[in-house]
């Protein structure tokens, strides 16, 4: 199965992007599945349920969205697997506030949605989730200035000079089929047993805030919330 996680600014968009996304793998002849994470509510599964998708909502409430996210994936990835038809492309899209968190693991296609009118000097404040993607697609281009356009373009490749950029727009889908293009051709991944963080976590309160990249559930103790809203304590 091909994982995708997208992350981004809050308001850039991500959800509209993922949506004419997905409408292009559709297309393609792809069967994929969304996982929506937010924090405390989202009717995005009415959204991606137009699309006729397995679509699964995780609420991380007082948890951080990314942590949440990260300590889940085991489940969300078993889940899409148990969906009656053959998934072949699962999509994480995390709501990510805190700037500083990065849930792009090493063998999964990072995709970071960000907002071009939220300033030019954004691209060097937003941390991990923008300089770790392998994929930043750039919204609401259109509303400011060539100019404006270049330089927030500029920035984002001093901050992550290996990404690859698509200007795109969440509504009337521009650009969102190069992001198709760029998920049909991430090789899928065999297992979560070694599979890690391309960058740790804030530290915090659980094994993830102190640096553990692993991802499986059996490497994690502190405080941490289910995919099912259980929050429970593990450790000495």
């Amino acid at each position: 199965m091909k994982i995708s996680i997208v992350a981004g600014t809050p308001g850039a968009g991500k959800t509209s992007v993922m949506i004419h996304t997905i409408k292009n793998l559709i297309n393609a002849g792809h069967k994929p599945a969304v996982v929506k994470i937010d924090c405390l509510y989202t009717d995005d599964d009415v959204r991606y349920g137009k699309l006729k998708i397995p679509t699964l909502i995780g609420l991380s409430k007082d948890m951080c969205p990314d942590h949440f996210a990260i300590y889940n994936t085991e489940e969300m990835v078993e889940w899409a697997k148990n969906q009656d038809e053959e998934i072949d492309t699962l999509i994480i899209e995390t709501a990510g506030l805190c700037h500083r968190c990065a849930p792009y693991t090493k063998n999964t296609l990072g995709i970071c949605v960000i907002d071009a009118t939220s300033g030019p000097n954004t691209p060097r404040k937003v941390g991990p989730f923008l300089t770790s993607a392998d994929v930043v697609a750039i919204t609401k281009g259109d509303i400011i200035s060539q100019a404006e356009r270049e330089v927030f373009r500029e920035r984002v490749l001093e901050m992550n000079p290996n990404c690859r950029i698509y200007d795109v727009n969440g509504l009337s889908g521009q650009g969102c089929g190069e992001v198709a293009e760029e998920i049909k051709e991430t090789t899928p991944l065999i297992s979560l047993d070694n599979e890690e963080l391309r960058h740790n976590a804030p530290l915090c309160i659980c094994t993830l805030c102190v640096g553990e990249t692993k991802v499986s559930k059996k490497h994690h103790r502190g405080v941490l919330r289910k995919i099912d809203g259980f929050t429970k304590y593990t450790g000495e």
